[in-house]
């Protein structure tokens, strides 16, 4: 018997022995295709050698010094090769171990920045609904996901409120034109900052694509520009959570950079170490830490294993390995036939709503019905059944259910690490077919 507590009490988790490129090996059986990247964090696939050497020199020359005392040379040139040349204006990060600390610390960051130029009411963060900002309390209350909340609504705090998620293929009205839907979106959030007080918001915070909680759901084009232009109607912050869909998972390196804005802050971490030790960031305006600097003198928080010299040095290598090997040009190819392959092989799936993506982040939204758009009974759990049948054919993608409310809606995620290569692509494309036939062809059009 484990004495982990595993993410299941009732089924233990295969030991993993080895991974390799595209390829994670069990115990038992034969290797499968990591076609999601764990939870699109294995960017660079498995077992790149460069990264194990870089993360084993800094472990032989220091593998730990509090940053009370010390900087390491890791942190600073990974600080420098992400904001040396202040993409978007953003000039400072802060290197944290997960996407949920980052999201805690861009929280406290942006409440500090307001204390600092005297604007103290500013207290209140908006998010949408079906939106995943990370699993700790700050980061939770922060988030949409209903299914994660609703066990710990009663020691939340209430300083987070919601909108609507731009999600066209489950909200946009029937007829509604995208630019009446985006413009009904903005007078939503206009209104909501009216409701709290303008005076009184801190920031709106959201996915650029919404990552795990609703599958992979890109915005309309001009939503975030009139997003930013409440906010700056307002003196709000607008903060981009790109802890999944960034780092080159969308095909360029910042999501946003495909959304016509920039975020005052921006939050980073899956993409960032690919999964060869755990690491987070934030990345911040130069107003921002100009504010602080100017001020206080100091951000009022930190953590023991803040700019970790090991995780420092493992992201570093990730990043100069994505830029020397030109891995966003192979994102952008492989994404196309990724996109391909899935409109070609499940376009008119019965059970199969939409396919919706970008770069290698895609997913498939099922539904017992394509025309009126009915989702499956939850009970039917028919996204945790298509992953097993998934692995069973050989082949990892990351599921989720309440897509649409929390409850209700399954999907899941296809997100293969950037070095895919397309005999992969067309495999992953074919196993994914295997398994979503055999689960929903059976009688009732589920398992």
């Amino acid at each position: 018997m484990s004495r982990i507590l595993h993410r299941s009490l009732r089924k233990e988790p295969m030991l993993a022995v080895s991974g390799k490129g595209l390829l994670v090996r069990g115990t038992e059986g034969p290797p499968v295709i990591d076609a999601s990247g764990g939870a699109a964090v294995a960017c660079i696939g498995h077992g790149d050698e460069r990264v194990v050497r870089a993360i084993t020199e800094q472990a032989r020359q220091i593998a730990y010094a509090h940053t009370v005392f010390f900087t390491c040379e890791a942190a600073e040139e990974l600080a420098d090769l992400l904001v040396g040349d202040s993409p978007g204006g953003l000039t400072h990060a802060y290197f944290v171990s997960s996407g949920s600390e980052a999201m805690e610390a861009a929280l406290k960051l942006a409440r500090q920045y307001f204390l600092e130029i005297g604007q103290p009411r500013r207290s209140r963060f908006i998010a949408r609904r079906q939106s995943y900002h990370g699993n700790t309390l700050g980061a939770l209350g922060l988030g949409g996901n209903m299914a994660r909340r609703e066990p710990y609504e009663p020691i939340l705090a209430n300083c987070f409120s919601h909108v609507s998620p731009c999600f066209a293929y489950r909200f946009q009205g029937e007829g509604e034109s995208d630019a009446d839907y985006v413009a009904r979106l903005a007078a939503e959030l206009e209104a909501e900052f009216q409701r709290l007080g303008p005076d009184t918001i801190a920031a709106f915070v959201a996915e650029p694509i919404v990552g795990a909680t609703a599958g992979c759901v890109t915005a309309l084009p001009g939503y975030f520009p009139a997003m930013r232009e409440v906010c700056d109607r307002h003196g709000a912050l607008l903060i981009l959570d790109e802890v999944m869909c960034g780092m080159g998972r969308s095909g360029t390196l910042h999501a946003w950079e495909q959304e016509g804005v920039t975020p005052d802050i921006q939050t980073i971490a899956k993409g960032l170490g690919g999964g060869y030790q755990p690491i987070g960031a934030i990345l911040a305006q130069g107003k921002i830490v100009r504010a602080l600097s100017e001020g206080s003198g100091a951000f009022k928080h930190g953590h023991t294993y803040q700019a970790h010299p090991v995780a420092c040095a493992a992201a570093l290598a990730v990043q100069r390995i994505i830029r020397e090997d030109d891995l966003l040009s192979n994102v952008r190819a492989m994404g196309a036939r990724l996109e391909a392959g899935l409109q070609e092989r499940f376009g008119n799936h019965a059970h199969v709503g939409d396919i919706r993506g970008r770069g290698l982040f895609w997913a498939l939204e099922f539904v017992e019905d394509r025309a009126s758009r009915r989702s499956f009974d939850p009970a039917r759990k028919v996204n945790e059944a298509v992953k097993d049948a998934a692995m069973a054919a050989g082949v990892m993608i990351y599921p989720m259910g309440g897509t649409i409310d929390g409850r209700t809606g399954d999907h899941v995620i296809i997100a293969p690490p950037y070095t895919a290569r397309p005999e992969e692509i067309d495999r992953i494309v074919e196993l994914l077919g295997q398994a979503v036939d055999g689960v929903l062809s059976r009688p009732g059009g589920g398992p």
